[in-house]
């Protein structure tokens, strides 16, 4: 076996010219990160990185004239669960956007299985050819009025932190326990910088004292930033700012502003949840970087916050740029503006070719995989890791209409934001009126058969008719039902039941779409067409009994529950008022 030191002397060796690099592109012209500028240039590559500029000969060579080389994008904040696919098919999907490395935060699955769920995510990412690295779950539960599946502690935190592909601490969403120095919150932070790495924040709206607090325990980063007034307070505090570009959350054209100089070495681009099909129509993070540079952002600064900056943030050394000594993660590109991507390199090994004229590894693969240049089926992952743990995880007795009754004569009515995850509180209701848009919400235990439920009313979904429910509620991911009637919405929540989890609606006593996502109830088996298919399906189904076409159906219900979010939430044990951080 070559060791690490006989490969890094034939990375000097190539670097000298004095034997062949692996690869040269040659013609091109690439991105220098460190000056701002578009070099001239062939590139030489050994054993995986980029080893040097100039003339060099190598065992293969490749013409690239009138194309532009610039580092592989990086997803600084994502949820491969929020996905509804396994780690795999997502890798599938993001590669051909350019997408070299993410940084996931599972904590979804952590929330139903607990460290049983991170074991699955750390196990189906480690041969991938997609670097996944994992920021340890640090709310779980994320609030006092969550029930989750099993709680993440600070002994747990400690236990992962020595894994290599670990960087951190994921989201502090907690920040109240931050501020008002709760012992588990601050072990779990005090633990991570003991081995010296990164913690992400999660405060909306924090300002003042109270962000001087956060940023002073430790927490380096936020990614829900709404305005740019908000994101430039956190960068003046010394904070990284991840600007989220998502399937529910979209705050690009927010904190425009923080995209340029001075803020903008500061701040990186972010998924955090993404439907496949807005993967598959819209792109990744070069969907962000075409969208950022079409409203102004100067395109060089636009690819060093899609790749360098999330390097320097989560002490990626060797990633994030194309010079000597930096891994070859690499995305050749037609057209810089538009973002047209002609291949992608990972480590220096060719994983997809858009040339028209490129022959495939395999000619007889389906056309959707014509233009891979690697065998999927190596990458399979082996069903043991996929047992009971990870896929019986709905746990709830039998539920009928009578147990959706409201015995108050006056409950809170949530009310939903377009566009954002914050709620708003709309007063209260006495009842069920779908005229005014006022419809029940409930959010049921399934963890550990409680038979816990709370409800209210909610506003700003706009079903007329039937029931949409979902085992993806963030962030312990009971179950969320909503609906115009007690009767069908016991039906959905038991179909839930059946199907082990996923999503459904109902109407008029039948289920008129459903989609299983029977691992840990959110994610499916399928690859991602199938799996948008049947999300369009339930999709369309939902609003076309009336959900508004400004809200995602399912990603907006999803977010009902999350109590951390201003201002309104509803979990299992009733409603949230977050901004008091106290159960209504």
């Amino acid at each position: 076996m070559t060791s690490n030191l006989d490969n890094r002397k034939a990375r000097i060796a190539a670097s000298l010219g004095e034997i062949k690099a692996d690869l040269v592109l040659k013609n091109g012209s690439y991105l220098n990160i460190f000056t701002n500028t578009i070099e001239k240039a062939d590139i030489a590559i050994a054993n995986g990185y980029v080893v040097g500029f100039g003339k060099y000969q190598g065992e293969t060579e490749r013409d690239i004239s009138g194309k532009v080389v610039v580092p592989g994008f990086i997803d600084g904040h994502v949820h491969l669960e929020s996905s509804i696919v396994t780690p795999l098919q997502y890798c599938k999907a993001v590669i051909p956007h350019g997408t070299t490395a993410v940084v996931a935060d599972p904590h979804e699955i952590a929330n139903v299985c607990g460290t049983a769920g991170i074991d699955y995510i750390i196990e189906a990412t480690k041969k991938l050819p997609l670097d996944v690295y994992v920021m340890m779950s640090s709310c779980v539960p994320a609030s006092p009025f969550d029930e989750t599946g099993y709680p993440i502690t600070h002994e747990d935190v400690d236990n992962y932190m020595k894994h290599n592909r670990v960087l951190g601490l994921a989201e502090m969403m907690n920040y109240p326990g931050v501020i008002y120095r709760d012992n588990e919150v601050l072990s779990k932070i005090e633990t991570a910088m003991m081995y010296n790495k990164v913690i992400d924040g999660h405060a909306p709206g924090l300002s003042g004292k109270e962000l001087n607090a956060y940023a002073t325990a430790g927490v380096y980063s936020d990614h829900e930033c709404t305005t740019a007034n908000e994101a430039k307070e956190k960068i003046s505090r010394g904070q990284w700012i991840m600007v989220r570009e998502g399937t529910a959350s979209k705050n690009l054209d927010a904190l425009l502003e923080v995209c340029h100089e001075p803020y903008c070495n500061r701040v990186m681009f972010v998924t955090d949840d993404k439907h496949p099909g807005d993967l598959a129509r819209e792109g990744h993070i070069d969907y962000i970087i075409r969208r950022a540079i079409k409203a102004g952002v100067e395109p060089k600064m636009a690819y060093r916050m899609a790749s360098y900056n999330a390097a320097q943030y989560f002490r990626l050394l060797y990633k994030g740029a194309v010079a000597p000594g930096y891994m070859a993660d690499l995305v050749i590109l037609d057209d810089m503006e538009a973002v047209k991507i002609n291949s992608v390199y990972k480590a220096g090994k060719l994983l997809i070719n858009n040339d028209a004229n490129y022959n495939p590894v395999d000619s007889n693969v389906k056309k959707a995989d014509r233009n891979w240049h690697i065998h999927w089926d190596e990458y399979a992952l082996d069903n043991k890791a996929l047992d009971s743990r990870i896929c019986d995880t709905v746990r709830i007795g039998e539920v009928s209409a009578e147990d959706f009754v409201i015995n108050k004569e006056k409950e809170k009515v949530i009310g939903l934001v377009p566009g954002e995850i914050i709620t708003l509180d709309k007063g209260e209701a006495t009842r069920v009126d779908v005229s005014k848009d006022i419809l029940k919400l409930a959010v049921i235990e399934r963890h550990h058969f409680t038979g816990h439920i709370g409800k209210c009313y909610v506003t700003g979904y706009g079903l007329k008719s039937g029931a949409v429910a979902t085992t993806i509620a963030h962030d312990s991911h009971n179950i969320i039902v909503v609906g115009t009637n007690d009767q069908d919405m016991a039906l959905a929540v038991m179909r839930l039941k059946e199907i082990k989890g996923g999503m459904v609606v109902a109407n008029d006593g039948q289920i008129v779409a459903d989609l299983p996502l029977p691992i840990a109830g959110l994610m499916c088996n399928q690859d991602v067409e199938e799996a948008q298919a049947g999300l369009d399906k339930v999709k369309a189904e939902a609003r076309r009994l009336g959900v508004y076409d400004n809200i995602d159906p399912f990603m907006t219900l999803s977010f009902a529950s999350l109590a951390v979010i201003p201002s309104l939430r509803l979990t299992t044990l009733g409603v949230v008022d977050v901004n008091k951080f106290e159960l209504l």
